[in-house]
């Protein structure tokens, strides 16, 4: 047997040392290789990054929304609490309680236990503002409120 040098019948450009690194299959064997429009999955991934990116601005958007409305509430309650804390008030108010804000005929304000149902007989000389609730953090909720006055 003598050693006789081996020759390829195939021919050399159409082989490779590195055959993962070619851009199709290499035998009949290997996984189908189909070349992508490239410009059909960048217009997918773009279209689905645009849904996604506007799902969620929108969420954002709408958050900002509803903390702005919070804030104006907040600054509301605030102003309507400054207010009721110059009134004159004779007794301590206590967490979750309703009181009743009047004004007086000589013009000041004062925050009652009794409400404007509630007077009976008795002759009132003042005019009915507001029904407030003391809330936690000391501020006051308007729950009823004399739709000609305004704080």
């Amino acid at each position: 047997m003598e050693n006789k040098e081996f020759i390829n019948p195939i021919d050399p450009d159409k082989i490779t040392e590195n055959p993962h690194s070619l851009e199709y299959a290499h035998h009949a064997g290997s996984a189908l290789i189909k070349p992508e429009d490239q410009g059909k999955l960048k217009g997918r991934a773009l279209e689905a990054m645009d849904h996604q990116t506007d799902m969620q601005l929108n969420q954002i958007y709408e958050q900002m929304q509803l903390l702005a409305e919070q804030a104006k509430k907040l600054n509301a309650r605030k102003q309507v609490s400054e207010f009721i804390y110059q009134a004159e008030m004779r007794f301590e108010p206590f967490i979750n309680h309703t009181y009743h804000l009047y004004q007086r005929d000589n013009k000041a304000f004062v925050l009652s236990l009794v409400g404007p149902d509630q007077w009976g007989r008795t002759k009132k000389n003042f005019e009915f503002i507001a029904s407030v609730k003391l809330l936690a953090d000391h501020t006051w909720d308007i729950l009823s409120q004399n739709p000609e006055f305004q704080f």
